[in-house]
């Protein structure tokens, strides 16, 4: 098992900054891959990024692309998403996930341990 606690969501205004945490604990050793996920209201959970636990690979949706970096401080079992030029549209609560499998997929159905989530709003 493994446990992902999610931290660092806030009100900003647009064109600010965030930068959200997902710190892991448990069987950590068993992941391949850390990923970001989104849900606004009334809409599906989105892809954001995700990273190899080794933090050698990423990959973005092109919605976040050079806006978003994500990373991963090995020595805290933690994995940040560094969010830049947010906009109202980036509005959501965001999760992070981990994966066992290789592979960096997109789709929320491929991770396997989810965190409770934390509140992004972005005001205009």
């Amino acid at each position: 098992q493994v446990q992902l606690v999610e931290s660092g969501g806030e009100l900003v205004q647009a064109g600010g900054s965030l930068r959200l945490s997902c710190a892991a604990s448990g069987r950590t050793s068993s992941n391949y891959a850390v990923g970001w996920f989104r849900q606004a209201p009334g809409k599906e959970r989105e892809f954001v990024a995700t990273i190899t636990w080794s933090g050698g690979r990423t990959y973005y949706a092109d919605s976040v692309k050079g806006r978003f970096t994500i990373s991963r401080d090995s020595a805290k079992n933690t994995v940040y998403l560094q969010m830049n030029s947010l906009k109202p549209g980036d509005t959501a609560v965001y999760y992070c996930a981990t994966r066992v499998a290789n592979g960096l997929p997109s789709r929320a159905s491929e991770y396997n341990y989810w965190g409770q989530g934390t509140q992004v709003t972005v005001s205009s």
